[in-house]
């Protein structure tokens, strides 16, 4: 029998979602949590592999067991054996074919900039701080040309092992609310930082800081021409998305509602 649970988390205090050594991750909380249950060794699939503080909201995780345990048990024994900053929110019996990774069809970022003259004291975790003038028209007009399917050998790390830089952005979107901007991103797949790098060169050229276009940067396919890579603290998972006959809902569209105070 293959689970599939829905989970979201605060990166903050963790080396990312893959297991390491010596460091603390999320996978290896999920994982011991989950062996105190079935009383069995437990290695997870897992739809995104997120980086040193970068948060999720709708992350995916997949296991094989032979435990039969009535679905709201399932969530409860796990959160129960959790820390405060990790928390299962839904659970799915999938076929035995199904992986996190492999069987996803998108997958959804949010990015988070606090824009404003003052430190986000209370938001400092989960947001990016810039204290500079934004163009919002800016960014929303320069923000459609990444739709559609490009090289992205502009916005990816030095240290970025992909083979195919091509990707293809389905959706982006720029909302603002208060003193919060929010920069949503669905693609078939991302390169590594690739999401920072985007929105970190959005915001350069809306601050008048870079003079070439988004179109302009894609093609030169050469990362010195990008702007800067954000924080990851300011990064979201929403999370993959699946055919239908997973029964997995699709991520939340709507981050900014969390926001709203």
């Amino acid at each position: 029998m293959k689970l599939a649970f829905t989970t979201e988390y605060d990166g903050s205090a963790f080396s990312g979602f893959q297991r390491q050594k010596n460091a603390d991750s999320v996978q290896q909380n999920i994982e011991e949590a989950l062996e105190k249950i079935t009383q069995n060794k437990v290695v997870i699939n897992y739809a995104g592999r997120t980086d040193s503080g970068v948060h999720a909201l709708s992350q995916v995780f997949d296991f094989e067991t032979d435990l039969e345990r009535p679905d709201k048990n399932w969530i409860d024994g796990i959160n129960s054996n959790l820390v405060d900053s990790i928390a299962v929110s839904s659970i799915s019996r999938v076929p035995n074919d199904f992986h996190s990774r492999f069987s996803a069809i998108e997958r959804s970022y949010t990015y988070v900039i606090y824009n404003s003259r003052s430190k986000p004291l209370f938001f400092g975790n989960i947001s990016h701080w810039d204290n500079n003038k934004i163009d919002l028209d800016v960014l929303k007009q320069q923000s459609q040309m990444f739709l559609g399917s490009h090289d992205f050998s502009s916005f990816r790390s030095s240290s970025c092992n992909s083979k195919n830089p091509v990707k293809k952005v389905n959706m982006i979107d720029v909302e603002s609310h208060d003193r919060f901007i929010f920069i949503t991103i669905k693609a078939n797949a991302f390169l590594h930082n690739m999401v920072r790098i985007m929105v970190g060169t959005l915001l350069d050229i809306a601050k008048g800081e870079i003079d070439y276009s988004i179109e302009e940067i894609l093609t030169k396919k050469d990362r010195s021409f990008a702007g800067k890579t954000l924080s990851a603290k300011g990064l979201f998972f929403l999370g993959p998305k699946y055919n239908s006959e997973f029964n997995i809902a699709s991520p939340t569209n709507h981050l900014m509602d969390r926001f709203k105070i």
